[in-house]
């Protein structure tokens, strides 16, 4: 099993999931997080005073998949919705999973996530 991670842009919040649904990827965990990379965030007038604005509002994918394959497929879809080739498009991470058990029933593993 393989725990996807994906941080990106707010505005392709929509598009992601909609990328994600078409592959019929379902178990889908999102969060409002902060963060920031190369950008570096900008700079702001916030009552007469220049602020940095260095942390910047992105959102968080988690996704489990079963193998490999879907690992790809999973990562293709949020990559080609998520891109819009500037700074800031944000970053894939993929990782083994040691065991996954649903709560529910106790399904351990794979049949936990399907």
């Amino acid at each position: 099993m393989i725990k996807i991670e994906a941080i990106v842009r707010e505005e392709k919040l929509e598009d992601i999931k909609e990328a994600l649904a078409k592959i019929e990827v379902n178990g889908v965990t999102v969060s409002q997080v902060m963060g920031c990379g190369k950008q570096k965030g900008y700079q702001e007038l916030v009552r007469g005073m220049e602020v940095s604005i260095t942390m910047l509002p992105k959102i968080k994918f988690e996704i489990i998949v079963s193998c490999e394959e879907w690992e790809q497929k999973t990562i293709k879809a949020i990559q080609e919705a998520a891109f819009t080739g500037n700074p800031g498009d944000g970053k894939i991470f993929s990782y083994d999973l040691r065991n996954v058990m649903r709560v529910r029933t106790k399904e351990i593993g794979t049949a936990a996530i399907n």
